[in-house]
């Protein structure tokens, strides 16, 4: 977007994780006045210090760091529950932040969207389906809606029955059929727990009841997502499955210049299949609206739950299908809290951690 955009775009500090060698290829090219990389055990390279660019180390950084006044817009896209500070602290200081870090309203939705009201930040996601809602919201008003009716590939394991499910390798899991992603994320589609945080993060970022949310299935990723209004019209929100497009619009909203995202050939037949997800082969779903209803310590919980036993089954220690039974379990007999604090939240964080990781059949 900033090669696109150079003089709408700069980039103020960058941060990576463990990619040392792209970010610095980026600062190289981008010149941003700070850079952090966030594992503590990986190395700066010495001949990318002392030339211009303020190098920093520790994610704890990243949310002083976002709050500097000369930055106006703050991309928020850590993957889990690590991008939560980075993500208060751009809220907190009155940023628009481009939200592709979906757990930071899975687990403190509610918390965030108090204090953005309070410090004038407006929140922009990029997740595909919820920048969707975002731009189909804007044909309408909120007392009109009806429903938002975020859409699913379906993963790598649509039609499958509950049986095929209990031979899944991760090396299946990590084939999805339309979109490059991480494995974390790869694997959250394949279960369908992806659309269940989605189904919680919409009920926070679009203040909607969980009654105001459905999910359908539409295999070519084409419909990003749907919102119906009280007269009957649906509006939809459709491109060539392109994370550049919801980038650039969450960073240059309200406008659309041309961007290099891909284009609709409508010289081509082009055929989009909508199917109601299966529920019971996918309890996922169940677990996200559960969520959303209840709200207050469920989130943090089931996106902690998720993240430990994702892991676990990436690294063979736990079975594909028991993925979703470690989270509901422990979202089933943790201490619920309705309208705890942000300390109440993490350490509500921290026990379903501790318990996925222990979790036995």
């Amino acid at each position: 977007m900033i090669r696109q955009h150079p003089e709408r775009l700069r980039a103020a500090g960058l941060v990576a994780n463990r990619s040392v060698e792209r970010l610095c290829q980026q600062v190289s090219e981008f010149r941003p006045e700070w850079a952090l990389i966030g594992a503590e055990d990986v190395t700066i390279p010495d001949r990318v210090v002392g030339r211009g660019t303020d190098w920093h180390q520790g994610l704890d950084a990243a949310a002083v760091l976002v709050r500097q006044p000369n930055i106006s817009t703050v991309v928020c896209a850590m993957a889990g529950a690590a991008g939560l500070p980075a993500t208060w602290a751009a809220v907190d200081a009155g940023k628009r932040v481009a939200v592709a870090n979906k757990e930071s309203l899975v687990i403190a939705g509610p918390l965030i969207m108090r204090r953005a009201a309070e410090t004038g930040a407006s929140l922009i996601p990029v997740d595909s389906e919820h920048s969707a809602v975002f731009q189909c919201l804007q044909a309408g008003r909120r007392q009109n809606l009806r429903k938002v009716i975020l859409t699913a590939s379906g993963g790598p394991f649509r039609g499958y029955s509950k049986t095929q499910l209990e031979s899944v390798t991760p090396e299946m899991a990590l084939r999805h059929p339309t979109w490059n992603m991480g494995p974390k994320i790869t694997v959250d589609s394949a279960t369908m727990m992806n659309k269940a945080l989605e189904i919680v993060e919409a009920r926070w970022l679009f203040g909607l009841s969980a009654d105001e949310i459905g999910v359908v299935i539409h295999p070519q990723s084409y419909i990003h997502s749907m919102v119906e209004f009280q007269d009957g019209s649906v509006i939809s929100q459709m491109s060539p499955p392109d994370m550049r497009l919801p980038i650039q619009y969450a960073l240059l909203f309200p406008d659309r210049p041309a961007g290099p995202a891909r284009k609709t050939d409508w010289s081509q037949s082009q055929t989009f299949e909508l199917h109601p997800p299966d529920m019971d082969t996918f309890p996922a779903l169940r677990l996200g609206f559960e969520a959303a209803q209840h709200g207050g310590t469920c989130g943090a919980v089931l996106n902690a739950a998720n993240e430990v036993a994702v892991s676990r089954f990436l690294n063979r220690d736990l079975p594909f299908h028991q993925i979703t039974h470690v989270v509901e379990d422990i979202l089933n007999h943790h201490q619920f809290e309705a309208q705890p604090s942000m300390e109440q939240l993490l350490q509500a964080d921290g026990r379903a951690r501790e318990e996925a990781a222990r979790w036995k059949t």
